[in-house]
């Protein structure tokens, strides 16, 4: 932070109550628990993992145990002896059920749908390849790259749902080599097809459920009591915490509710018409000088989500160049150009495995629409944001404030 002299532009534990445009003053006026400010260009960098989801189960209030979300963890809970309910399989709930599954007295893990689920290689690099990499820099860039294009080759199975099928095969001989009873086995094998949902990669996940006191509970909850969870069936089971591994609001984005653009045009109410939409999954129509990071369908599935925000980062910085030499005070992206570009992007989602694979995902909203990834190689965003296209955007010419003291805020 001090070394890029960041410290005195940063403002911590502000929260954000309202970001709103002022066209007369061609500036963004921001309110926040800690003031408020201003600025010429707002940059949302809140991504799409950062709102938990909870369910709405009935009694929950009433629950005088500990309770918490996996994301806002209580680090001052010791939960050895405890009895335990985590809701929900996702990607958060393999990895901590077999960290807390020696700890606890009894563990009832509540599935509504099960994961496919790959086995987790951790290999230990030897000294001997520790060495090489370190005297042969080479070798680390072929890694990379290797590791690059791997993942990058793993799209054509969500955009291939044939092939991904093919792939399901992988992860059926995991399960039926990790998982010796037949019963628990048939609750973990998914009803959808690979990759419609979260691909998870866990080798001691499975293992932990077959523990004496671990439990896999696939009836619905129907209640939740003051130090118990009944399900559908009527059983009650006794529980002292309750931790919930449910997801994110992933394709809702929360944020869109804090943000108004032309003549008070709230985001979320756009939205709620169309679904999440953004050019490039960085520019909104209606609100200028605003940048999103992770906004609709910039997501990586199949790749790591960095170079995505390396691109869009990019596409900002080239943007902010773009005003302060042509002096542009403001920049919108064009309605047209924007609906040009999710057409294109429903057009091929409509073919992958997200849509198709007969599941409700994350990944869709409520009109099941996929709103959260990029559907393409990661190349191609890369190529879509390596300059800003000016030509693409409505402006208003003027001297941008890009250097005062208000900053960027985010």
């Amino acid at each position: 932070m001090h070394r890029f002299g960041l410290w005195g532009h940063l403002r911590l534990c502000h929260e954000v109550w309202e970001a709103s445009w002022d066209a007369t003053r061609e500036a963004w006026l921001i309110e926040t628990s800690g003031g408020a400010f201003t600025a010429t260009v707002l940059v949302s960098a809140t991504g799409q993992l950062s709102e938990p989801a909870l369910p709405p189960l009935p009694g929950l209030e009433r629950f005088t145990g500990a309770t918490f979300h996996t994301s806002r963890w209580d680090h001052s809970l010791d939960l050895t002896g405890s009895r335990v309910a985590v809701i929900g399989t996702g990607a958060s709930v393999v990895q901590l059920v077999p960290a807390i599954a020696d700890r606890v007295a009894a563990l009832h893990i509540f599935q509504r749908t099960a994961a496919w689920v790959l086995p987790q290689r951790n290999r230990v690099r030897g000294p001997i390849e520790r060495r090489a990499l370190r005297r042969c820099p080479w070798l680390q860039h072929v890694t990379r790259a290797a590791l690059h294009w791997g993942r990058e080759g793993a799209l054509i199975g969500f955009t291939h749902p044939g092939i991904m099928r093919a792939v399901s095969l992988l992860a059926r001989l995991h399960l039926r080599r990790q998982v010796p009873a037949s019963a628990l086995r048939a609750a973990l094998t998914p009803p959808y097809a690979m990759g419609c949902k979260r691909v998870l990669r866990s080798s001691t996940f499975y293992p932990a459920l077959s523990r004496e006191h671990v439990e896999l509970v696939t009836e619905a909850i129907h209640e939740v009591r003051e130090r118990s969870v009944v399900t559908a069936d009527g059983t009650e089971r006794s529980v002292d915490t309750l931790i919930f591994g449910t997801g994110f609001r992933a394709a809702e984005m929360p944020m869109a509710h804090r943000i108004r653009g032309r003549d008070g045009r709230l985001l979320a109410d756009d939205w709620r018409q169309t679904g999440a939409q953004a050019y490039l999954g960085t520019t909104v129509a209606g609100f200028p000088n605003l940048f999103l990071l992770t906004g609709p369908n910039s997501a990586l599935a199949h790749n790591s989500v960095l170079l995505g925000i390396e691109s869009q980062v990019h596409y900002v910085l080239d943007a902010l160049r773009v005003m302060q030499v042509d002096q542009v005070a403001t920049v919108e992206v064009q309605p047209q150009v924007q609906d040009a570009f999710v057409r294109q992007v429903q057009a091929r989602m409509a073919r992958t495995v997200w849509v198709q694979g007969g599941c409700h995902s994350w990944f869709l909203d409520d009109t099941g629409r996929n709103t959260t990834v990029w559907p393409w190689p990661v190349a191609r965003l890369s190529r879509s944001t390596r300059r800003f296209d000016l030509e693409n955007y409505l402006i208003q010419h003027g001297v941008p404030d890009l250097h005062s003291n208000r900053g960027v805020a985010r």
